[in-house]
């Protein structure tokens, strides 16, 4: 019985990954056709429509957005995600388990109604289709990515060394950097690689406060679903797929070497 068990789970998540990654087998032999419009399985392979990705202008002009707003959002949602993990893990008090649930919210709280608060506070101070405005909002919804990884780092890490340091005439700061951070830096870039990833894949919010030249591939590529469905999508998303696989695969060998 306890066999049958077993083959029946592994049966049901078998099940269950293989509903997940069915769009991606779908997708990336679709972005390697031949054919004009999307079609699947493809009549013939081709690089085409990765070329044309590449040799166009506009896609290119979304890839750079992307990718600044990616990085810009880690290089300042990390620091300050880690500083509230620390002060949320160091902390008994009330008010502190009550920021920690906020700074969770954007997690908890509906995409679309984030995305319509965002648009107007942000039609309200001039941030609407600026790259300010994009990096703000991504790192409001990256944050809770570094904050929920650093603190499960720092709830494995014994706060006596940092106290033992301190006692040795460091100060606060100083034994942070010396003592804990060596210690979660696991924890710290697993938060990190999570927050470029959801800036990257971000697509609600960037469609309510995006535009112009400010634009990132998300948004590109939604605007391009309703003129016309081409490969070139497929090409797109299987790249940012592989992408945030990579990610996610480093991300997972960080936290297991931080073990």
């Amino acid at each position: 019985m306890p066999r049958l068990y077993r083959i029946a789970l592994l049966l049901f998540c078998a099940l269950v990954l293989l509903y997940l990654i069915l769009p991606i087998l779908i997708i990336a032999p679709m972005s390697f056709s031949a054919a004009r419009f999307l079609s699947f399985p493809p009549p013939s392979l081709s690089l085409r429509w990765y070329q044309e990705y590449i040799g166009n202008s506009a896609w290119m002009q979304a890839t750079r957005v992307t990718f600044t707003v990616a990085i810009l959002t880690v290089v300042i949602a990390t620091p300050l995600g880690v500083a509230a993990a620390y002060s949320i893990s160091r902390s008994t008090s009330r008010i502190m388990r009550l920021i920690h649930v906020t700074l969770l919210l954007p997690l908890v709280v509906p995409i679309i109604i984030t995305a319509v608060g965002i648009f107007f506070v942000y039609a309200k101070v001039g941030l609407v289709a600026t790259m300010t405005g994009l990096v703000l909002a991504n790192v409001m919804l990256g944050l809770p990515y570094v904050i929920i990884s650093v603190v499960a780092g720092l709830q494995s890490f014994d706060a006596t060394q940092e106290m033992v340091a301190r006692s040795l005439g460091m100060n606060r700061l100083r034994s942070f950097f010396a003592v804990t951070l060596p210690q979660i830096k696991a924890s710290v870039i697993a938060g990190g690689i999570f927050a470029f990833i959801s800036a990257m894949d971000e697509t609600i919010v960037a469609l309510f406060i995006s535009g112009g030249q400010y634009q990132p591939l998300t948004k590109r590529m939604f605007t391009a679903l309703r003129d016309e469905i081409d490969p070139t999508i497929a090409a797109i998303s299987t790249l940012m797929t592989a992408v945030s696989f990579m990610l996610v695969l480093v991300a997972s060998t960080r936290s297991k070497k931080g073990l």
